[in-house]
């Protein structure tokens, strides 16, 4: 058979599985269906991971379709929530943690017939009480609240009201000027670290793969510039003290006829 007559009766079978099974992917999207996600979305990625499946799928080897689609479906779903669903991301340990709770508090509320506590749920899964916690606060970051929302139980202004006065940038301006001389003051290296980790906000991985370490090493790097740099603060505040003291006593000391 010509090679653009195979090409058309590949490109039919493969629409036909696409068009047999998109139940298929919508079951598996309903899977991942929680508060923050939108079960449209989730459809459409399932019927992505579909239609890769189709593509990638060779009859021949005689395994059934939708033995076959299922995992690279559910794997479109799960790469599309742990890349693209976050507003703000959190670490990929506490992801699947939460993900984790998700499937474990229906089974221990069925089997307490209540809700479980933390410690509870710490338990099931084998974790500390803290990092459930952490991972019970991460679904917040799926859609953070907004500034500007209002709390309809409260007559307390939205949180962008009060988060600063007109005061305060101008309060800052001494603590920065501070910072800016106690970082002059750091290794050029040093100083590339802290501009790469906090305004460039490259992760802890990133930078050991640019520096050629381990990202332990990064931290501990990291840490100790903290230190050094917060050593030289305390160390700048408590020179500018003492100048402030002799200043003081110096014009406290002035006679009559000097003045």
């Amino acid at each position: 058979m010509p090679a653009a007559g195979h090409g058309r009766l590949r490109e039919a079978f493969e629409n036909g599985l696409v068009l047999d099974y998109l139940d298929l992917a919508e079951a598996l999207a309903a899977r991942f269906e929680a508060r923050g996600r939108e079960r449209a979305d989730l459809n459409q990625v399932a019927y992505l991971g579909l239609v890769k499946a189709a593509r990638g799928y060779d009859q021949a080897k005689g395994d059934s379709f939708p033995a076959y689609a299922a995992p690279t479906i559910t794997g479109e779903l799960k790469r599309y929530l742990r890349d693209r669903s976050w507003m703000v991301r959190p670490p990929r340990h506490v992801q699947d943690l939460r993900s984790l709770l998700f499937r474990a508090e229906p089974e221990l509320a069925q089997t307490l017939g209540r809700n479980p506590t933390v410690s509870e749920l710490a338990c099931h899964v084998g974790v500390d009480e803290a990092e459930v916690r952490e991972a019970i606060s991460a679904s917040n970051s799926l859609h953070p609240d907004s500034l500007d929302a209002v709390d309809p139980h409260s007559d307390a202004p939205p949180i962008a009201e009060v988060l600063a006065c007109p005061g305060m940038p101008y309060d800052r301006l001494d603590d920065l000027a501070c910072l800016r001389e106690a970082m002059l003051e750091l290794d050029a290296d040093d100083r590339e670290l802290l501009y790469r980790r906090y305004f460039c906000e490259e992760t802890q991985v990133q930078l050991g793969r640019r520096l050629g370490m381990s990202q332990m090493q990064v931290s501990r790097r990291l840490a100790r510039v903290l230190v050094e740099l917060q050593h030289k603060l305390v160390d700048s505040s408590q020179c500018a003290d003492s100048s402030s003291e002799a200043a003081l006593g110096t014009s406290s000391t002035v006679t009559p006829s000097q003045r």
